[in-house]
Parts: C-alpha cells; structure tokens; sequence
C-alpha cells in the first residue's frame, strides 16, 4: 500500500500526545512544535527505500515507518533522497531528521546514531555473472580466489569483507546498487556484495546477465537487523516512535502496506532481539 505525502500541519493532540516523564524535547520535536515537516532520508535502495515520482517514498522500510509516524499522529512529512554513503553525515549535519534507508544496526553505526527497536532481519548475497563462472559462494571463496568484490560505500560488506581477511585491494566501492551491477556486468568485479532483497531485484533488472548466490551460504553472523535510525539528541522522539512501532509490528496493516515489496512474516525480528543486544553483537 503507497501512501502520499500530505502536507498539512499536526493536530494539537497530536503534539502533546507524550509521557508525562519523557526526556526534554529534542530538535525534531521542536521542528514538530514549531509546524514543520518530519524529513526522512533515503537513497535509491529497492526494494527498501528508494523516491518515485515527485521523490514519494517508496519500499517496504519507507511503508513502514510512514504507517508508524502515521498512527502517532503525523503525516506532514518531507522526503530527501540522497546517496547512501550520506545518509549517517546528513543526519549528523540536521539535512534530514530520521533515516528509513533500511540500515543495518551494527555497532560501529550505534555510536553515530540512535536506532529504533529492530523492524526486520535480513541476510546478504552476492550477485555474480550468470553461471557463476567462478564459483564464488561466500566470503572464503573471494579471499581463496584472489576474485574482486564491488560494493556500496558506507554499506556493510566493507566491513564484513575486511574481517573476513580479504584485502582492502581486492574490495571496490561505488555509490550504490546501480554501480555494483554495472561493475558486475562489465567484468570490472566477480562479485557484487548486497543485501539479499537488493541482490533479488538486481538480477531481475539485468536481463539474465547476472545471478544471486544462496545467502545460506554467507556466514551466519551476516544475518542482520535494520532499524530507523534518529539523530541520539532526538530520545524522546524515539521512546514514542518504539512504542508505537510495538503496536504497528507484525500487524494486519503492516504486513499490508510492505506486501507488494516482498516484505513477509519471515523478515520479522523475533521478540527477543533487542538493539542494544545487536549494537554489541553486529
């Protein structure tokens, strides 16, 4: 289910619909306050988040936190697409005030942003030319075959890349999907490292020339969690976010709205997964 973005400005009750004893207000709620928009920040990722036409905000991570804002009370809400590698840097710098890119929570980003309770857990894959020619499944694969990896800049297959033993000389950067695929396409890398769902809908996108490898194959501390990411100054506005997100989770109108991205029961985060828990552990 799309939503479109309204811009008319939060009802009194709305506004004042907080706890008693929440943390002092941070700057989005006293954007809220002063009538202006919640922005939220995005890059071009299908099917998470990516801007259709006039920059709406489509995929499954925009639908979901657009229904959670929506059942808090808000809907004059600003999009703002920008590369992925800007996503932390322009939330730190006050260019957008939450992030709905469809982040992984690892700790190395816990200690630039707050995130929100998780909202999904996902594994990544590898897309490779069609065939496979060179047997690339996992991690070892590249390292034992000397093969380049392409990825996004600021994504987390850098990481994982790196502690996997494989060379910063074997590991390329580009700014986002369409590059990997290209990469990919052209020979200039043997792999192209993303997230699952990406992985899918790059396959589907490049007419047979290419392939995605079996994510039960990458090691199982790859599997990650995402969540909406908010600046740490913005707490109060986070604690009402999670609490109504405990609601909207797993919902009829949630599972609803993601339907048409691919996004299923199977991607919930289970009951006993807690951020602070995946900030220590990713």
């Amino acid at each position: 289910m799309r939503r479109t973005i309204l811009k008319l400005a939060v009802s009194a009750a709305a506004l004042f619909a907080v706890s008693p004893i929440a943390a002092a207000a941070g700057p989005l709620m006293d954007r809220i306050e002063a009538g202006e928009s919640i922005r939220i920040g995005f890059a071009n990722e299908v099917p998470w988040a990516y801007p259709g036409e006039g920059n709406q905000p489509l995929g499954f991570v925009n639908a979901f936190a657009l229904g959670v804002l929506e059942n808090m009370g808000y809907d004059n809400i600003e999009p703002v697409v920008t590369d992925w590698g800007g996503l932390i840097p322009g939330l730190k710098a006050n260019r957008f005030d939450i992030i709905t890119g469809g982040m992984y929570i690892l700790e190395s980003r816990c200690e630039n942003v707050a995130f929100s309770d998780p909202m999904g857990v996902f594994g990544d894959a590898f897309i490779v030319a069609e065939g496979n020619p060179m047997d690339i499944q996992n991690y070892q694969d590249i390292l034992e075959k000397d093969a380049t990896l392409v990825t996004g800049a600021g994504f987390n297959i850098v990481e994982v890349a790196k502690d996997e033993g494989i060379p910063e000389s074997n590991i390329m950067t580009v700014p986002g999907p369409t590059e990997i695929l290209a990469a990919v396409r052209a020979g200039r890398a043997d792999a192209g490292g993303v997230t699952y769902f990406t992985a899918r809908n790059l396959a589907e996108q490049s007419d047979g020339a290419v392939s995605v490898t079996d994510p039960g194959q990458m090691p199982e501390d790859t599997l990650n969690w995402v969540g909406i990411a908010f600046r740490p100054s913005d707490q109060d506005f986070l604690e009402q976010f999670n609490a109504a997100m405990n609601d909207y989770l797993g919902s009829e109108e949630m599972l609803a709205a993601v339907e048409e991205y691919g996004y299923t029961e199977a991607q919930l985060p289970g009951d006993d997964v807690t951020t602070e828990w995946v900030c220590e552990n990713r």
